[in-house]
């Protein structure tokens, strides 16, 4: 699940913790700024039960955690970005 509007100060911890209200947590991974090594305010929790994931999102999107309403959502899947510069199309022309 795709978890944002994160206080700055949650944790991985705290979040595994109120996830596991609603059965097996697999992962908690809070994303931080490469630089500053600081939360940029989002997070990935996994959970194996397709039942229990749709349990716990329904319960914790729009809960005020910290002071901030939490946005829990089914998570996208990474799509292929294109890195920019040179990109080759289907008649090899690099444009």
């Amino acid at each position: 699940m795709y978890v944002s509007n994160l206080s700055f100060q949650t944790t991985e911890e705290s979040l595994n913790k109120m996830f596991s209200e609603f059965g097996t947590v697999s992962s908690v991974k809070i994303i931080l700024d490469r630089e500053t090594q600081q939360s940029r305010g989002f997070a990935f929790v996994e959970m194996p039960s397709e039942a229990e994931g749709k349990e716990a999102l329904s319960a914790l999107n729009n809960k005020e955690v910290e002071g901030r309403t939490m946005n829990v959502s089914v998570a996208k899947e990474k799509s292929d970005r294109s890195g920019g510069g040179f990109q080759r199309r289907n008649d090899n022309r690099r444009w």
